[in-house]
């Protein structure tokens, strides 16, 4: 990487628009409920919960898919779903893979890693299953750039910090994983095989909160970056009902 950077003619930063650092995975893998602190939060909260068993913890609920088409990147808006609806912020690191790997110990795992980046989970709350409240378009946002895997000695020790117009809400460091970057990759590995390219949002520490239209989210992981993004001025008019709302209302 430092033959590159030397060679590399820079461009200024506000010259260009940041889209994800990775362009087409085969999979976006979440890993859910994978911070005790967060476990906590989420079970003592039923605008989170709904109703759920939030007691248990990612070796209860498994690994969820988050749609492709959900993928964005730093230079495009957050568009928001569901008005009434709460819809939250969610920082996590992000592996992306680099090897192609089906069943890897997890003291291989990081072997298969190409590098790391800044994820954030846009979840809609709500009954509806993850894969659902979850894969809307923009709500995968990755960036602002990847880092190798090189360059990170050890992902098992990453500050976050993530603020809403300048306010923070969630502050956390990855030592406090449940399952933690090799574990979640020899777990993933055991159900799917990893492509280069594939995905894995680690999960996220307790503050989630909800954001709203107009607001600015800056997310930061240390030894990685900062991810800047705003959420779009207006709501995404679909759709024409929500049978949630509608429940709650009678």
């Amino acid at each position: 990487m430092s033959e590159l950077k030397e060679q590399a003619t820079p461009t200024p930063i506000a010259d260009v628009r940041l889209e994800a650092p990775v362009a087409n995975p085969s999979k976006l893998i979440n890993a859910p409920i994978n911070y005790r602190a967060h476990i906590e939060e989420t079970a003592a909260n039923q605008e989170i919960a709904h109703g759920r068993d939030m007691t248990k913890s990612i070796w209860h609920w498994g690994l969820f898919l988050k749609a492709n088409s959900a993928l964005s990147g730093a230079g495009e808006p957050i568009r928001l779903r569901y008005p009434g609806r709460r819809i939250d912020h969610e920082i996590e690191l992000a592996v992306i893979i680099g090897t192609q790997c089906h069943g890897v110990t997890r003291d291989e795992a990081l072997k298969y890693v190409a590098g790391y980046t800044v994820g954030l989970d846009i979840t809609i709350r709500g009954p509806e299953l993850q894969s659902f409240r979850k894969s809307a378009d923009s709500f995968a946002v990755l960036g602002p750039w990847m880092v190798t895997a090189d360059e990170i000695d050890d992902p098992g020790c990453l500050g976050l910090e993530l603020r809403v117009n300048g306010q923070i809400r969630q502050k956390a460091n990855t030592r406090d994983l449940v399952y933690d970057v090799p574990k979640l990759i020899e777990y993933a590995s055991s159900m799917y095989q990893l492509n280069p390219g594939d995905v894995i949002f680690t999960g996220t520490p307790e503050g989630v909160g909800p954001i709203e239209a107009g607001d600015r989210i800056e997310a930061r992981i240390s030894e990685i970056g900062e991810l800047r993004v705003d959420v779009a001025p207006e709501i995404v008019a679909l759709p024409r009902h929500d049978p949630v709302l509608e429940e709650m209302q009678c």
